[in-house]
């Protein structure tokens, strides 16, 4: 059974390598490829056993399956189908062409390695500046630059040669446009020529992978001498504010054609010819003037600083400082003046110096010595410039706590005390003690605390806070305790004692109040019997045979002279008490008695009686009849 197993085996082993060898494969697969600018590129694709559709595939992107690839003008497959060759062409090579590709068995579902199109392009020709004949100056340094214009891939290098022969002291710069390529690239060669390189021949070479043998640009060096320049200025010192002139003179070969005045590196606008004016400050002193004179093959510069007088610039403040109590300060400021200024200290609200130069120092400060300290330079002799700048020295120190004035309380009213905290650095919390209570911010009970920072601190001494205890409702013992305000910060703890004043009312104060109680009520009873005499007044008017009058009693003397005409132009009230009466103003009532129309539409009944003995009495006997009707007697 063995010996009839082990050929059954051997059989389905070769049966299964016959079937694996005839699966779909690749014969060949496209490799990395380098190709220049415009040649043609080819990417070869060999497939075994697959008769299927082939495709390539570039980033990505499909090309199709069409053998002329439609759409793609550039590219197409070649090769025996049916032999599985699939070939990728491209000709011309494009730079957009640069990309991976792979070959693709899309029913079979093989894909090919990566292949990555590199597309090279070859430099051109180089550009010296200057060229083909550069003139140069005998014995003064000059830089030739060759520049290669951008585009070459990858970037070229630039070589200087003369006579076949490499030349160092060269220096490269390249412009980066965007990733993957370059702007234009210089390479600039710096030689002193001599006389001896008169007609040399120098090279400049462009080479890369693209074109190894690279491309030339010659010139040739024609030398001659430079303008010689001489610069003067008068005066060479000179005040802030004066005029100075900078002649610039020169001999040159061939001869000058322009003049260039430039001050710190920076052309002065506007100047041109051999001669420059200017009105002197402080920056001629660093910053030189330079004339530069040019002819035809060159130029030549010279430059010369002034010896300028100015009063002091301030060119540092002087930066504040915290220091513990018991440690080192020191302030430091420049100032800058020609001659040098002379620099000195002095405490804010003083004048006291405490030391000159640049920098003071102050051993074992306390909080005696906080304070703003200032720095000062007098000025120059042009009587310009000088001045002081201040710093702020603070001590650090434990809190300094003041009880501010609090003003006095009633018994039972509100009350509040007050008190103020310096300290640096700012305390952890302002506590309120008293004999059952401790508070440092919120509310217990009957009393409050609240804490905010003080309008205005004191130089030097810390940002100051104001901590104030309320007290609704007070009692006796508030005004015989004492109440402690304290704080504490890293450097130590203060307090102060704070107590509550009382207050009492006055007996001038109740004296007032007796006065004005008792006005009031006179005050009261004079209205009174105002009010009732004038209501009397308008009940007991009584008619007057004569002149068919009505008299109010408590009226003036009926011996008024005005007519009749002026006593009904005004109110009743304003005219007095006598009326003008008219007989269709009376009527008999039920009684027999006339009586007159009441105006109040019967709220007052009102009967004409004799006036009583006295017209300015107030006095008389009334009877009420109804409520709101005054019955006279008869």
């Amino acid at each position: 059974a063995v010996r009839m197993l082990v050929p059954a085996l051997l059989v389905l082993l070769f049966c299964f390598r016959a079937h694996a060898g005839t699966s779909p494969h690749f014969l060949q697969q496209p490799e990395d490829l380098v190709v220049l600018l415009g040649e043609e590129a080819r990417l070869p694709c060999a497939l075994g056993a697959y008769g299927g559709l082939v495709q390539w595939t570039k980033d990505g992107l499909a090309l199709g399956g069409e053998r002329d690839l439609p759409g793609w003008s550039r590219y197409w497959i070649s090769g025996n189908a049916d032999s599985g060759h699939h070939d990728l062409h491209i000709r011309p090579v494009e730079l957009e062409d640069e990309a991976s590709y792979e070959c693709q068995a899309t029913q079979a579902g093989l894909r090919s390695r990566p292949a990555q199109l590199h597309v090279l392009v070859p430099p051109e020709a180089p550009l010296v500046l200057g060229g083909p004949s550069v003139s140069l100056v005998a014995g003064v340094p000059a830089n030739l630059t060759c520049r290669s214009r951008g585009g070459a891939r990858p970037t070229p290098e630039l070589l200087w040669f003369r006579d076949g022969i490499r030349l160092d002291g060269t220096t490269f710069h390249q412009t980066v446009l965007k990733e993957g390529t370059t702007g234009s690239i210089e390479s600039t060669l710096s030689l002193t020529p001599s006389r001896r390189d008169d007609g040399a021949t120098l090279v400049c070479r462009a080479q890369s992978q693209a074109l190894p043998v690279g491309r030339d640009t010659s010139i040739t060096l024609s030398l001659q001498y430079p303008p010689e320049v001489t610069l003067s200025a008068e005066p060479q010192t000179v005040q802030e504010g004066e005029k100075v002139t900078f002649l610039c003179q020169a001999t040159a070969q061939p001869p000058v054609t322009g003049y260039r005045w430039a001050k710190g590196g920076s052309p002065v606008l506007g100047a041109r010819g051999p001669m420059l004016e200017v009105l002197a400050d402080a920056s001629f002193l660093t910053e030189p003037v330079s004339c530069e004179v040019s002819n035809a093959v060159g130029s030549a510069n010279r430059s010369t600083a002034l010896d300028v007088l100015f009063g002091p610039i301030l060119q540092a403040k002087p930066e504040p400082a915290s220091v513990d109590v018991g440690g080192d300060a020191s302030f430091s400021c420049a100032w800058r003046g020609n001659p040098p200024p002379r620099v000195t200290w002095t405490r804010r609200g003083g004048s006291q110096v405490l030391g000159s130069g640049p920098t003071l120092r102050l051993p074992s400060v306390g909080p005696e010595d906080a304070g703003d300290y200032a720095c000062r330079a007098a000025p120059g002799l042009s009587g310009r410039g000088g001045g002081a700048a201040q710093a702020r020295l603070t001590v650090n120190a434990p809190p300094v706590v003041t009880a501010l004035h609090s003003a006095p309380a009633f018994l039972s009213g509100p009350a509040r005390l007050q008190c103020l905290v310096f300290a640096s650095p700012a305390p952890e919390a302002v506590v309120w003690s008293w004999d059952e209570g401790v508070l440092a911010a919120g509310s217990q009970g009957r009393f409050l605390v609240e804490t905010f920072p003080a309008p205005e601190g004191h130089g030097g001494h810390g940002p100051g806070l104001i901590s104030v205890l309320h007290i609704s409702g007070t009692q006796e013992s508030d005004f015989s305790r004492g109440f402690n305000c304290s704080a504490r910060n890293r450097l130590g703890e203060g307090g102060a004692r704070v107590s509550l004043g009382r207050r009492d009312l006055l007996p001038t104060v109740r004296i007032v109040a007796g006065v004005a109680s008792a006005a009031t009520t006179l005050l009261m009873v004079i209205t009174g019997v105002t009010l009732c005499c004038w209501r009397y007044g308008k009940a007991s008017g009584s008619f007057s045979e004569q002149k068919n009058m009505v008299r109010i009693p408590g009226s003036s003397d009926g011996s008024s002279s005005r007519a009749p005409e002026e006593e009904d132009t005004g109110s009743r009230e304003d005219q007095g008490p006598i009326v003008h009466a008219d007989h269709s103003d009376l009527a008999l009532d039920e009684e027999g008695a006339l009586e007159t129309k009441d105006p109040t539409n019967g709220y007052y009944k009102v009967r004409g009686v004799s006036p009583p003995a006295s017209a300015d009495s107030c006095v008389t006997s009334l009877q009420w009849r109804s409520p709101g009707i005054f019955n006279l007697p008869s």
